[in-house]
């Protein structure tokens, strides 16, 4: 699986300044962050609808199409794949690899490496990007 995102995203690097007329790469990269943001959003809702409605082929297609619109972000944002690969590594040295982070610091338990510091989370309210910290 990791293989293929890495392969994806190596295709995106190289198809990001393609003409825009006949590349979807390109024409993501020159809208920016915000189109694919919400071409993220929006492959994520469809997955999610899919999911509940039970058709099972559908979220595969849509999971397909979440994938490649995570991996252009991610390019856009300047995350390798392997950045990704080294934090979920770290999760499941703490918490195990079925285990999502919890947002409290509470809940969290006393990591044996030095704490990484709280990133910005950018959530989509509308057509406005909001800010939460």
């Amino acid at each position: 699986m990791s293989d293929s995102l890495e392969r994806l995203y190596r295709a995106v690097i190289a198809a990001k300044d393609l003409d825009p007329a006949v590349s979807r790469t390109a024409r993501l990269f020159q809208r920016g962050p915000a189109k694919m943001a919400k071409k993220l959003a929006e492959e994520a809702i469809e997955v999610a609808i899919d999911a509940v409605s039970g058709n099972s082929n559908a979220v595969v297609r849509e999971s397909a199409d979440l994938f490649y619109n995570l991996v252009v972000l991610w390019a856009s944002a300047g995350v390798r794949p392997e950045d990704v690969w080294r934090e979920m590594a770290r999760r499941e040295n703490l918490l195990g690899i079925a285990e999502k982070m919890p947002k409290s610091a509470m809940k969290m338990p006393k990591p044996s490496a030095p704490r990484i510091g709280r990133a910005t989370i950018v959530t989509l309210q509308g057509r406005r990007l909001r800010k939460r910290h």
